[in-house]
């Protein structure tokens, strides 16, 4: 047994290491694939959103229309639905990492030596 310690490698060879993962043809089409999801989604909830606040605004007598009941309208419809909506994109992306952004991201860790176990990088 030996007291030495292992001397770490140059923090340049990491960074190197880091610099090329990020410039490969991999990781590139990881961040598209990544942008293809989000960006899209986050327009269309956006746009969704606006549409609620606007017609909360400027269509009040549509938004009060009542569906059922004395108290459901709308307006408290399309409320409920902002939260499915929410719900539904974060199940949609949980779909799309694991078959599209996840195997790749773990390819990328394990080629720069990261990977400790299969729940992901050391802690």
């Amino acid at each position: 047994m030996s007291t030495d310690t292992p001397t770490p490698a140059p923090a340049e060879s990491a960074a190197e290491r880091y610099l090329a993962v990020q410039r490969s043809d991999e990781f590139v089409g990881l961040r598209r694939a990544l942008r293809s999801f989000v960006f899209p989604m986050t327009v269309t909830f956006f746009l969704w959103y606006a549409l609620y606040v606007i017609l909360s605004a400027y269509a009040r007598d549509f938004m009060g229309t009542k569906l059922f009941g004395s108290n459901i309208n709308v307006a408290l419809i399309f409320g409920l639905l902002q939260f499915v909506s929410t719900f539904l994109i974060a199940w949609l992306y949980s779909r799309y990492a694991d078959r599209k952004l996840d195997p790749t991201a773990d390819r990328i860790r394990a080629e720069i030596g990261e990977v400790t176990h299969e729940h992901g990088p050391r802690g």
